[in-house]
């Protein structure tokens, strides 16, 4: 049987939106809610997962090939660094969750690294070798 919610995402969404404010909560799609507001809570780890990914592999190309530095990596630093804390401030029950994401997203970004400057993943130390205020620290570059 198709339900509303799988052939009208958008007027399902109206339809829940209506029923919890007129307090209806009876005729709520409680199922596809709770799998909507879970998908929703994910959504905001993977952003938070993804923009320590980028910070990191532009920190270990910073660090390992100096050569290359440039404005560019500057300012996706920069931006990444403003937006994960922005997203912490806005989730901060996320930080409850930032070792592991952190230990996840820098395994990520080696390999990202290792691919765009051609060294070996093994040239780029195995564990994380920063913590979270040197990541949010707009003076900190690694040497």
């Amino acid at each position: 049987m198709t339900t509303r919610y799988d052939s009208d995402f958008y007027g399902w969404t109206q339809e829940q939106a209506g029923l919890l404010r007129s307090g209806n909560l009876h005729l709520l799609d409680t199922r596809n809610l709770l799998e909507e507001i879970e998908s929703m809570g994910n959504s905001e780890r993977r952003e938070l997962e993804s923009r320590l990914e980028v910070l990191f592999q532009h920190l270990l190309k910073w660090q390992y090939q100096p050569s290359h530095r440039s404005r560019s990596w500057q300012l996706t630093i920069a931006e990444q660094r403003r937006k994960i804390v922005r997203r912490l401030s806005r989730n901060p029950s996320l930080k409850n969750e930032l070792g592991e994401l952190m230990a996840d997203a820098y395994g990520d970004a080696i390999l990202s690294a290792s691919r765009e400057t051609g060294l070996e993943a093994q040239t780029f130390p195995a564990d994380c070798p920063w913590d979270y205020e040197q990541l949010t620290d707009s003076q900190f570059y690694p040497q």
